[in-house]
């Protein structure tokens, strides 16, 4: 057995060119991200969790925006013949990322835990965790009901 050539399998990329080809998707990840924070951020200010309390905004946010990533996705790779290049790093890892917060999530648990309440810290990881699971599953199978019906 022998090793390929791989000088012939590789196509050489000017380091200048890949890496200005990805600024404008590592610039509107970055403009989409700072959207999604700031509106879970007004999220929370606007329904504020109280100390050692269920944190409903944030398990709120989470289950919204798994079940918008549903819907887009669906839109994004089914409806939609040739989407923009940056649509998908705009507004799902973008905007959808920055909105949806797994690791304050985390820190709500250890919140919940440090404040002596084991059992709501549990509720909340497993109730976050299947919430977010079911929206996208819902939300991914209502969008592909509607376009079939929209194809008939």
């Amino acid at each position: 057995m022998t090793v390929p050539d791989t000088e012939s399998v590789r196509t050489p990329v000017p380091r200048r060119s890949a890496r200005r080809g990805q600024l404008p998707v590592v610039a509107v990840i970055a403009v989409g991200g700072a959207i999604g924070a700031t509106a879970r951020y007004a999220a929370a200010l606007w329904w504020p969790t109280r100390t050692g309390g269920f944190p409903w905004t944030i398990f709120w946010v989470n289950v919204v925006g798994c079940a918008v990533i549903g819907v887009f996705l669906v839109v994004v790779t089914e409806a939609m013949t040739t989407p923009h290049r940056l649509l998908r790093p705009f507004f799902g890892t973008g905007v959808l990322g920055g909105f949806t917060t797994f690791s304050t999530y985390a820190v709500d648990s250890q919140k919940l835990l440090d404040t002596g309440r084991p059992g709501t810290a549990l509720a909340y990881l497993a109730a976050t965790l299947l919430a977010a699971l079911a929206a996208v599953w819902l939300a991914a199978t209502a969008t592909r009901r509607v376009l079939i019906r929209r194809q008939r």
